[in-house]
């Protein structure tokens, strides 16, 4: 049978050798004792695992930093410190990470030597944060033909169109990322894969087909090596079946070599006129701590929505600049003008054909089968030049399509100025920036 060291379980589970050792004087790890070392079966780290998984170990302060979310038997015996690399405390989502401080940084990031490929890259929002942060794109990789279009006229590095499922697609991605870096280390894979997929039987996560565009990014991940991995996600993920979706994909990544954290960010917090929050899984298999950044601004400093697209309201119609008004019949004109700022023009919906406050950062920007963003001052919609500012990016950014497919482009994708958070952040785990 199999027999594990104290190190080898303190790397498995996520915790510190501290830590371990804790468990196994308290009886909850069972442990072999010979000489001065412990060795534990297999079957005593399973039957751990499933403990700590079952909630018994609910009075525990901190667990298993962002693996496995229980508490401990007794605060008195352990601290969250237990299970927290070096610099790491809990955050305001409560999550154990390391927070960093790239303000010193935002104005002038200078350039990195960190390469990147994006996979389900939609029109490019994370991609065009990390370029901002100084990192290097190297290909893009989405099924969707219009944001295709709109990828390859804003990066000057390849985009792949099509399946990521199907072995072609596959193959060319390889052989332009191969070709593209030529010869240099890739740094980085990012990637903000679907989640509807995941599925129980029992207590555990079953296969499903629709996982597989998930698997996917985890063999590529496996396959490509990169030092760093990014994911990024709707914030509902973290309560998917119980908290068991993000467990699963936290020791997904551990099996394959990657130590990996996650927490929430909210895009508002860094700059982006808009309360968007995402969840997102940092990892490295380098041995190094992952760092999130703190955020630039206080809620009493978010930028508001009227502030980003105020001077909108007097630009004339420009299909090229993708500011292109909708017009209303005049009764649908008078329902929007009577909508109430954060309300929704339909009853029963939350989220579609929402008024966005004027004077607070935006509500979530979204295309929901065309139950788009109202204007708070204009009897309309958003446009998607509108829409576009809300989400942090940049007017020289072109949207490429009709109408319809630039506005689910723009309310897919990850907003830049929070893409440029993390890039710095990812910097910052890389020894780039201090």
């Amino acid at each position: 049978m199999k027999r594990y060291t104290i190190e080898e379980v303190a790397r498995e589970l996520g915790m510190t050798q501290k830590g371990v050792r804790r468990y196994v004087a308290s009886g909850e790890l069972v442990a072999a004792k010979r000489n001065s070392s412990y060795s534990i079966t297999e079957e005593a780290l399973e039957t751990f695992k499933s403990y700590l998984l079952s909630g018994g170990a609910r009075a525990r302060e901190q667990e298993l930093s962002s693996r496995y979310h229980a508490t401990a038997p007794s605060p008195t015996l352990f601290s969250a410190s237990d299970f927290l690399a070096d610099g790491e405390e809990p955050n305001r989502y409560g999550d154990s990470v390391r927070m960093v401080d790239i303000s010193g940084h935002w104005e002038h990031p200078g350039a990195s030597q960190m390469t990147f490929v994006d996979l389900f890259s939609g029109a490019g929002g994370l991609s065009k944060g990390l370029e901002m942060a100084g990192l290097q794109g190297i290909c893009g990789l989405d099924f969707f033909e219009a944001a295709g279009a709109t990828y390859r006229r804003n990066f000057k590095h390849p985009f792949i169109h099509g399946d990521i499922r199907e072995e072609e697609t596959k193959k060319a991605f390889y052989r332009a990322v191969k070709k593209e870096l030529g010869g240099r280390p890739l740094r980085l894979v990012v990637g903000g894969f679907p989640c509807q997929g995941f599925s129980m039987a029992g207590n555990r996560i079953v296969d499903d087909p629709r996982n597989s565009l998930y698997k996917e990014l985890v063999a590529i991940v496996s396959k490509l090596r990169p030092d760093f991995v990014v994911c990024e996600n709707v914030k509902g993920l973290r309560t998917m079946l119980g908290g068991k979706v993000e467990q699963k994909i936290l020791s997904d990544f551990q099996a394959i070599g990657y130590d990996m954290r996650v927490t929430t960010l909210c895009a508002a917090d860094y700059g982006t006129p808009q309360k968007r929050e995402r969840v997102v899984f940092m990892g490295n298999r380098k041995g190094l701590v992952n760092c999130y950044p703190l955020p630039l601004l206080s809620p009493e400093e978010y930028v508001t929505t009227g502030e980003a697209i105020g001077d909108l309201m007097t630009h004339p119609e420009d299909a090229a600049f993708n500011h292109v008004p909708t017009r209303h019949r005049p009764e649908m004109a008078e329902r929007i003008a009577a909508t109430p700022e954060g309300r929704s023009l339909y009853h029963g919906y939350s989220d579609s054909w929402k008024k966005c406050p004027w004077d607070a950062p935006s509500c979530t920007i979204k295309e929901n089968h065309g139950g788009v963003n109202l204007h708070p001052r204009l009897p309309r919609v958003l446009t998607a030049r509108e829409m576009a500012r809300l989400q942090s990016f940049p007017d020289d950014f072109i949207f490429e399509g009709p109408k319809s497919k630039q506005l689910v482009q723009i309310g897919n994708a990850v907003p830049p100025i929070l893409g440029k958070a993390i890039g710095l952040a990812v910097r910052y785990s890389a020894g780039e920036l201090s």
